[in-house]
């Protein structure tokens, strides 16, 4: 019989998880977000009981999902060993999919052991359609057995999976995978912001990098949204920024100077600054093409 599913954080990508886990047969026990409104609204598409704390979803469910918004938000469902969602928590599995710093996974995989429980990292490469769909790109992190024992879910949710090592290490690579593609979110709005004041095809110019050595990922997920202003968040500018400054703090650690990723965290900072930290990162491009930004 399928393991029974908790989900704590049901946004964007925690609530679509939850939704393809139902589809794929899986009893969807447990759902606790901080927004009490939005946790009753998932839960009774699902199926599950919204719980009004944490420690209700470890009482109800085999494997609990975790999927919040940062380190500290983590430490909030994480306080200690026996604590929060490890109260009880003796034979439970977590996944945890936020990404986060590589030292809170390592952190809550002790806490977790602490509590006869286990812990795996499961960082997404993904966005919210392929969150519906179970075709997620994920890192895993943390001990064999406990991957082992996730995996069954994992390959509903996940086209492709890379188990990267222990704990922490599938959230470095996450870090750096998330620190080029806004250096190239960044670098893409700049020549598509130039290439506008220069009078130039926009859909031309974006056909051309395509062909060339300018070609991205985010050319062809961020192009014609920077060009039509349609800034509808899959990933926010906000987490961009966040991420942005995980891979920066990795970066410190090791005595390295990150001027791209620098100048990139700057600019997602800035829009969080001006209130557009919940557009789509590909709002970048707001403050790169002329005349957009409102002084």
């Amino acid at each position: 019989m399928p393991e029974k599913i908790g989900i704590v954080g049901v946004g964007r990508m925690g609530a679509n998880m939850a939704r393809r886990l139902k589809d794929q047969g899986y009893t969807v026990a447990a759902i606790y977000d901080a927004r009490g409104k939005i946790a009753r609204e998932i839960a009774a598409e699902v199926g599950a009981e919204p719980c009004k704390n944490v420690a209700k979803v470890t009482e109800l469910a085999d494997v609990i999902i975790t999927v919040v918004t940062d380190d500290a938000a983590m430490a909030e469902i994480f306080p200690k060993a026996n604590k929060g969602l490890l109260k009880n928590a003796k034979g439970k599995l977590f996944i945890n999919c936020a990404t986060l710093s590589p030292k809170v996974h390592v952190e809550v995989e002790k806490l977790a052991e602490a509590s006869g429980a286990q812990s795996v990292e499961a960082c997404m490469a993904s966005s919210i359609t392929q969150a519906r769909e179970g075709t997620l790109y994920l890192m895993l992190g943390g001990k064999r057995d406990a991957y082992d024992r996730a995996e069954p879910i994992l390959k509903k949710l996940a086209s492709s999976m890379r188990y990267i090592g222990p704990a922490g290490q599938a959230a470095s690579v996450k870090a750096l995978v998330n620190m080029v593609m806004n250096i190239n979110t960044a670098g893409l709005a700049e020549g598509l912001g130039l290439g506008q004041s220069l009078g130039l095809d926009l859909a031309m110019l974006r056909e051309v990098f395509s062909q060339t050595g300018a070609n991205s990922r985010v050319l062809q997920t961020d192009g014609e949204d920077m060009q039509n202003r349609d800034h509808s968040c899959f990933f926010s500018a906000s987490h961009a920024a966040k991420d942005s400054g995980i891979a920066l703090s990795l970066a410190k650690e090791q005595k390295l100077k990150l001027p791209l990723a620098t100048a990139t965290k700057d600019q997602y900072d800035r829009m969080v600054k001006l209130g557009l930290g919940e557009l789509d990162k590909s709002g970048i491009a707001e403050l790169t093409f002329k005349g957009r930004l409102k002084k």
